[in-house]
Parts: C-alpha cells; structure tokens; sequence
C-alpha cells in the first residue's frame, strides 16, 4: 500500500464515485454494465451493500453479504443514501485502529480488507460509468489509490481467479494509463462499451466476511 492510509484514499475514491452514482438515470437502471451478471440497478445494489457491510469490518465488527437488499427500491432518495453510507465507510476507515489487526470471519489483516472495499468503490464506479454514458475521472495519480489498487490486487488474483472473483487479464496497448492496467488485471476491457460482447465471469468483490 501507500503511505496514505486506508481511510485517506477511500475518501478521494468517494470523492469519485459518489457524482456517478448521483447521475445515473433512472431509464438506465436496466442497461448492462462490464459485469456480466450485474445490470446498473444490481450493481447499484451491489455497491451500496458494499459500503454499508464495510463500515463493520473497520470496526472488527461481523458484516452479512448473503442476500443482497434492493436499496434503489427503498425510495427516489437512494442516491443520496449512497453518498450518506459512502462517507460513513470513509468515517469508519479513517477511525483509530480500522486499519490494524484482522477482520471478518476470515482473519484477514484489516489492510486488506479495506483495499478490497476501495477496490469496489474504484471499479465498480467505472463500470457503473460506461453502463450510463458518463465520463469518469479517475483519482489523480498523486492520491496513491490506482498505485494502492494495483499493488493489492497483484496480491489478491491468484485466489480471485480460483473463485471467479476476478477474470483472467486483459492485454492492453503499450502505453497504457494506470487505470486501464488496473482494470485489464481484474479481468475488464478498459474499452468496454454496452455493445461489447460481455464473458460470463463477473468480478465482484471476494467473501471476506
């Protein structure tokens, strides 16, 4: 990792995903989206459990990642209460002692736990993105986030592969920008489009708790 911490760099990834999720519109909610079993509604869902099942594992606490809920049907107001439960994940990883020790049922170091939720917050705003037409803006190379991304999910692939987590590397032209390599390792074409034929593999993040 960085020197930032963790709490540090899910901020800047907040700071990112946060406008995406607030400007997908509702006729897209239906479209696909890079993961081939998520469309922009599931992912939605998806991601806002994410945020909301993390905050526990900073605090050591137990987190439930069985069934997901259908946030997006709770009412009209579901992008602000992912911009509310984003910044409490930001909160909750920036708290004294989140980043030390282990957590969740797996005893994995908090460090880890916590790149994998700034892994999705990342990645996933990406792919909500090209679901929905947006341009996204990545975090600036200076924040550490794709440099922190990069060098934990060079740890992590082996075992996401093994568990359909993340899909097998994509090749990317020499040249290629931080993100599209972060991308291409997770097993997405930084150049997807809703036209683009889609593999059955779907990366997500992997069962930690």
């Amino acid at each position: 990792m960085t020197e930032n911490s963790i709490g540090d760099l899910l901020k800047v990834a907040a700071d990112h995903a946060v406008p995406v999720v607030r400007a997908i519109p509702e006729d897209r909610l239906t479209a696909p989206t890079p993961c081939a079993d998520y469309d922009v509604k599931a992912l939605v869902n998806h991601l806002h459990q994410v945020v909301v099942q993390f905050q526990a594992l900073a605090a050591k606490q137990d987190s439930e990642f069985g069934e997901t809920p259908d946030f997006v049907a709770e009412g009209p107001d579901w992008r602000d209460r992912f911009a509310d439960e984003a910044g409490k994940l930001v909160a909750a990883w920036s708290a004294p002692g989140a980043d030390e020790g282990t957590t969740g049922a797996m005893g994995m170091p908090a460090t880890t736990v916590g790149s994998m939720a700034l892994l999705d917050l990342t990645v996933h705003a990406w792919d909500l993105s090209r679901a929905t037409g947006q341009e996204f803006e990545a975090a600036p190379e200076s924040s550490g986030v794709v440099a922190a991304l990069r060098e934990s999910v060079a740890g992590l692939a082996p075992t996401a592969r093994k568990m359909g987590v993340f899909g097998e590397p994509v090749a990317v032209p020499e040249g290629a920008g931080e993100l599209e390599r972060l991308l291409a390792e997770t097993g997405r074409d930084p150049h997807w489009t809703p036209r683009t034929p889609q593999t059955p593999q779907t990366p997500q993040t992997p069962s930690v708790p």
